[in-house]
């Protein structure tokens, strides 16, 4: 079969690969109809490159159909329509009943200390084959596979793989008061999305901020208040705004989407780049024990958000030396939630919004749709914000 594999920084190629079996009762093969490039992508692309090997399959949210069913999955059938959360989990150990599945206890990544296995990312996470291919193996189907209805497009349902649940989650754990505000920092798909299921939940107003134009008008169009970052002179000018809007206070919430990869400090960015460009040996233990972010996204939420309020982190960070102003977050009474989206969690409450009515506008949110033999140009297009690309999504 035809995969997108890293071969290297700001290196992926589409190559012929085994296709897969099943391995396991509990493991499903599907055929991908559709599936996404993602945010967190890049951090593959540009910024996590030590932990990857030459020759993974990358990817992490797909739909398509199912081709081979194991004999330990009762509920699907060959010919199912299905959408895969890009966590992989078995939906019975403790972890997973309480509602978190990206700490499973059957598929996590002990030997690296992480949680969950995941689809197409780092060897911290299993170094599991992803996504962007025209098969996959999907293990634990007994759990993880969302069955979706024929008729309409993909476009409809494939969100539910990685962009609904983890923008659900966001402000979920945002704790936006009904009527409240929220800022959203990035307007990235995560951000963007975070904005519409705000709205649709609630909020009484919603700012979103980003440096890209055809971000920040595909937010205003659908009601957002946006502030374009490249016009202020500094981050304490762009919170005054913020707070002006809001007695003086702040927002309730401040929802980071944005991550590792944040303007704004070009110490961290050289460190980033020097830790990719060690010999594979050293890079590895360089970076998770001396990596730092580029925090510019965290810190504008901690100066933003009004005492007492959420910040909530759907953004991913990755490093372990990061300083920290714990004096501003204690003294401001600031709350903080974070981590991967709970996929199978959020399902239940995301799918009365997938209708015909489209209230999120999952239907038109691509910005570009492209075969997976284009997927080179596809990244290096996304990377560089080029063609007005917010969301890509490839079809094998």
């Amino acid at each position: 079969m035809k995969a997108v594999t890293w071969q290297g920084k700001r290196d992926v190629r589409v190559e012929t690969v085994p296709d897969p079996k099943i391995e396991e009762p509990t493991d499903a093969v599907i055929r991908i109809t559709s599936t996404g490039l993602c945010g967190s992508d890049l951090h593959l692309y540009e910024v996590l490159t030590p932990f990857m090997t030459p020759g993974d399959i990358i990817g992490h949210e797909p739909m398509g159909i199912v081709e081979e069913v194991g004999a330990g999955v009762p509920d699907l059938s060959v010919g199912d329509r299905v959408v895969v959360p890009f966590q992989i989990a078995c939906g019975n150990c403790w972890m997973c009943q309480t509602g978190l599945p990206t700490q499973c206890e059957t598929t996590q990544v002990t030997s690296e200390g992480m949680g969950a296995a995941l689809f197409g990312y780092t060897r911290l996470y299993g170094s599991v084959p992803g996504a962007q291919a025209e098969y996959l193996r999907v293990p634990q189907a007994q759990f993880g596979p969302i069955k979706v209805p024929e008729g309409p497009p993909d476009d409809r349902f494939v969100y539910l793989s990685d962009v609904l649940p983890t923008a659900w989650q966001a402000v979920a754990y945002a704790d936006i008061p009904q009527g409240g505000s929220v800022a959203v920092l990035g307007l990235g798909p995560i951000g963007d999305m975070a904005c519409r299921i705000a709205r649709a939940r609630g909020a009484g107003r919603v700012f979103g901020v980003d440096l890209v134009g055809e971000r920040l008008r595909r937010a205003r169009a659908r009601g957002v208040e946006t502030y374009d970052i490249r016009g202020f002179d500094s981050e304490k000018e762009l919170v005054a705004a913020i707070q002006d809007q809001t007695d003086g206070r702040g927002p309730d919430a401040v929802i980071d989407a944005v991550g590792t990869e944040a303007h704004g400090s070009a110490a961290a960015r050289l460190a980033q780049q020097a830790s990719a460009m060690l010999p594979r040996k050293l890079s590895g233990p360089f970076t998770e024990r001396f990596s730092v972010d580029r925090l510019a996204a965290l810190h504008t939420a901690i100066e933003l958000v009004r005492r007492g309020g959420t910040i909530s982190l759907s953004g991913v960070y990755g490093g372990m030396a990061d300083p920290l102003p714990m004096l501003t977050l204690f003294d401001k009474q600031i709350q903080m939630r974070m981590g991967q989206a709970n996929v199978r969690r959020w399902v239940d409450e995301i799918l009365p919004y997938l209708t015909d009515e489209d209230p999120l506008g999952v239907d038109d949110f691509a910005t570009h749709r492209v075969p997976l033999s284009d997927a080179p140009r596809a990244y290096e297009m996304f990377q560089k914000k080029r063609d007005g690309a917010v969301k890509v999504l490839m079809q094998p």
